[in-house]
């Protein structure tokens, strides 16, 4: 468990937290990830919004990097197994009607039943393929 840190999950979370909050009080808009993205490349009502909430998706961890000297993160590598990976993702949410973070951050803060059954799944799904590898 050397990799466990409890405090700068609670302070990431809570940005996450944070910024969902903000986005459904502003806009109106839920915090899907997927969601967000395709629409910013395909549709071009409200796209500036998007582009601009994915530009801090990236630009985030740079600036905390910036920040703190001891902060780091990695890419994973561009394989296969990764594109496959990746592809199988937005199958599912695609079929799933949201992502990760629209129903596990946004559909739970909600009571969503839908999103919380969706959460159950993918996790229980994660941790079974996680065990393979």
């Amino acid at each position: 468990m050397e990799n466990f840190t409890p405090l700068s999950a609670l302070i990431g979370g809570s940005f996450i937290g944070l910024g969902a909050l903000l986005l459904m009080a502003a806009l109106g808009k839920i915090a899907g990830i997927s969601g967000i993205s395709s629409r910013a490349i395909f549709e071009r009502e409200g796209r500036s919004w998007r582009l601009a909430f994915v530009a801090g998706l990236l630009i985030g961890p740079v600036a905390v990097g910036l920040l703190l000297s001891d902060f780091s993160f990695s890419t994973p590598e561009f394989t296969l197994r990764t594109v496959v990976a990746g592809l199988l993702v937005g199958l599912g949410t695609a079929w799933g009607s949201g992502c990760t973070s629209g129903h596990g951050v946004c559909g739970i803060g909600r009571f969503s039943t839908r999103s919380i059954l969706a959460t159950l799944v993918f996790m229980a799904v994660g941790v079974f393929v996680a065990s393979l590898f």
